[in-house]
């Protein structure tokens, strides 16, 4: 049917629009519905892509639209979560401007992957999705890790290392199976099993545990993976 190839961007419609409603809950400073907005846009921006390869109905339309709804969902979304958590800690209100470094840094991010045929199998920089739930979930921390979050110094940190980690040169594993073998795949069943057990013993709390987790096993990963190919 000839409406089914319009369904891709209609997923990716989705998620614009979770990024849209997920802007208007940050500035109302309804931050934990803001993070559920971006669990939202990652969902729609994952079954576009599948539905697009499932229906064999890519498009270049189709790939600008996804790059420009994942700017909002994941550029400006996050960007907003951080200047809302910056304006209630700061006493001194443009500091929290440093927040849209976040949504900067993100299109400078997407800019670079529309461009990079080497992202295939793996990640160079932190993916903006990853990013935007590590900021937005920050807002689930339990106390008493919770009272970083009226740390300025803390948050102004944050920003400025993940607007790094977007666009740095380091390699990080990507959730892409090309077949479901163990010997091909050690590595992504292994995140995936420590991510759900972690999820289900700290719910909403363990996001940006995971993400620091999936930034850190990957530079171990690409650390042997490099000792190994010297050693050969």
């Amino acid at each position: 049917m000839k409406v089914l190839r319009h369904l891709p961007n209609a997923l990716t419609s989705g998620n614009l629009l979770c990024g849209c409603f997920g802007i208007l809950f940050a500035l109302r400073y309804q931050l934990e519905a803001a993070a559920y907005c971006v669990w939202l846009a990652c969902l729609f921006d994952f079954l576009d892509g599948f539905a697009a390869r499932l229906l064999n109905v890519p498009s270049p339309i189709g790939k600008e639209l996804d790059s420009l709804a994942d700017m909002v969902s994941f550029g400006v979304l996050p960007a907003m979560v951080m200047y809302s958590l910056l304006g209630s800690a700061v006493v001194d209100p443009p500091v929290a401007y440093a927040a849209f470094l976040i949504a900067i840094f993100s299109a400078l991010r997407l800019a670079k992957f529309n461009i990079d045929d080497r992202q295939t199998d793996s990640f160079i920089g932190v993916p903006t999705p990853a990013n935007a739930l590590f900021i937005t979930s920050l807002v689930f921390l339990p106390a008493p890790l919770n009272k970083w979050l009226s740390n300025p110094t803390f948050l102004v940190l944050i920003t400025l290392v993940f607007s790094f980690l977007l666009v740095s040169p380091f390699e990080l594993i990507a959730l892409k199976f090309k077949n479901f073998s163990w010997r091909s795949n050690q590595a992504r069943f292994l995140f995936i099993g420590v991510s759900f057990l972690t999820l289900v013993l700290l719910k909403q709390s363990s996001i940006p545990f995971i993400i620091l987790f999936y930034i850190l096993f990957s530079l171990l990963l690409d650390v042997f993976s490099s000792k190994k190919q010297k050693s050969v």
